[in-house]
C-alpha cells in the first residue's frame, strides 16, 4: 500500500513539472507573438538622387514596392540636390539621400533638425583621358581639365589633390568648368575634351562610347593617399533624416537603418540583380551602366563613431576652401545620429 501511495504521488508530480512547463512554453511563446505585434509600422517619405547616391536603395524601394519591408516607405527620385535640400526643409520628407556637405547645411538651415544618419557614398570622381600620359597626378601639370562642380564639393576636392601634390590650381593646371555632366561627357566621347574630371556613372556612359578612353586616376584613391589616418577617407554621399521625427520614431529609424544596410549589401554583392532593378527605377539610365558603374561608385554603409570621423575630416576640408559649401559653420556633434 505504501508502495502504490508513493507510486502515484511520483505520478502525480511528474504531471504538475509537465503542466509547468508547458505553461513556461506557452507564456514565453505568448511573450514572443506580443513583441512581435508591438511594432507598428510607421510612414516614412524618403528622397534619394538619382546617381550613385541613390543606388544603394534599390533593393529596399523594391522590397517595399512588394510589401517586404517593416515600414510603409515612399520613395521620391530627384535629379537635383536643390530639390532634396526643399523636401527635406519644408518638412516633406523625413529621410534623404544627399550629398555630405547638403546635409552639412541643412543643418544649419534648420537649426539643428536635421541629423547624419549614414555615409553610403565614399568618392565617385575620376580623371579621364583620351590618351595615355596621365598616370599620377603630377602628369597634371601642363594640361587643362574639363570638369564640372565649380563652387561645389567636386571643385574643392580636386584643387586639395593638386594642392597637396604641389600644383597650383589655374597655375599649374588649367581647369575649365562645364554646367552639366551630359555636356562634359559629350565632349570626352567626341574628343574635344581630352582630360575630364568626370563623376561615375558618367564616367562609364563615356567609356562605353568611346574606346579610346581611359580612367587615368581615381581621385578617391589620390585623396586616401593624402593620410595615413584610417578615417580620413573622400566621402560624398550620406543619409541624412529630420531630427524631431527620429526622435518620436527610434524603433522605425532602427529598422530603416538595418533594412537600407541589406540594400546596400545586395547592390554591391549581386551587381546583375541590382543592375536590373536600377534600371527599372530609373535611379540610372540602364541595366548595362549600372552594371558597370556599381563596382566604381563606392556605395557603402557606414555608421556610428567611423561615420563621424570621416565626415568630420571631409567637411573640415570643405569648410577651409569656402565655409559656405557647408553652411558657414561646421556642425556640432548633435548632428550625428547615434542610437
Amino acid at each position: 500500500m505504501k508502495k502504490l501511495t508513493a507510486f502515484l504521488l511520483c505520478l502525480a508530480l511528474c504531471i504538475s513539472l509537465a503542466a509547468c512547463a508547458g505553461g513556461s512554453d506557452a507564456a514565453e511563446s505568448t511573450t514572443g507573438e506580443q513583441t512581435t505585434a508591438a511594432y507598428t509600422a510607421v510612414d516614412i517619405n524618403i528622397a534619394t538622387l538619382k546617381g550613385p547616391t541613390g543606388m544603394g536603395m534599390a533593393k529596399l524601394i523594391s522590397e517595399s514596392g512588394k510589401g517586404n519591408a517593416s515600414n510603409n516607405y515612399n520613395f521620391t527620385l530627384e535629379s537635383d540636390p536643390t530639390h532634396i535640400a526643399a523636401l527635406i526643409s519644408s518638412g516633406s520628407v523625413d529621410i534623404a539621400a544627399c550629398p555630405l556637405n547638403l546635409a552639412a547645411s541643412l543643418y544649419k538651415k534648420t537649426n539643428g533638425n536635421v541629423q547624419m544618419l549614414a555615409i553610403n557614398t565614399l568618392g565617385v570622381l575620376y580623371i579621364v583621358e583620351n590618351g595615355e600620359t596621365i598616370n599620377n597626378i603630377a602628369d597634371l601639370k601642363g594640361k587643362t581639365i574639363y570638369a564640372t562642380g565649380q563652387s561645389a564639393t567636386p571643385e574643392y576636392i580636386l584643387n586639395h589633390i593638386l594642392k597637396a601634390n604641389s600644383l597650383e590650381p589655374g597655375k599649374d593646371v588649367t581647369i575649365e568648368y562645364l554646367s552639366e555632366h551630359s555636356e562634359l561627357t559629350a565632349r570626352a566621347v567626341s574628343g574635344d575634351a581630352a582630360v575630364c574630371m568626370l563623376p561615375e556613372p558618367n564616367v562609364t556612359t563615356a567609356l562605353a562610347k568611346n574606346n579610346s578612353l581611359r580612367v587615368a586616376l581615381d581621385l578617391t584613391q589620390e585623396w586616401n593617399k593624402l593620410s595615413s589616418a584610417k578615417d580620413d577617407e573622400l566621402a560624398q554621399g550620406c543619409i541624412i533624416v529630420n531630427t524631431d521625427f527620429a526622435m518620436e520614431n527610434s524603433a522605425a529609424i532602427a529598422k530603416f537603418l538595418e533594412e537600407y544596410e541589406a540594400s546596400v549589401n545586395y547592390v554591391n554583392s549581386d551587381i546583375d540583380g541590382a543592375s536590373a532593378l536600377i534600371a527599372e527605377q530609373e535611379i540610372v539610365p540602364s541595366a548595362q551602366i549600372a552594371k558597370a558603374a556599381i563596382p566604381n561608385c563606392n556605395i557603402t554603409f557606414i555608421t556610428g563613431s567611423r561615420m563621424k570621423s570621416i565626415a568630420q575630416q571631409n567637411l573640415s576640408v570643405l569648410f577651409d576652401a569656402n565655409p559656405k559649401s557647408v553652411g558657414g559653420a561646421l556642425p556640432d556633434d548633435n548632428f550625428y545620429f547615434s542610437e
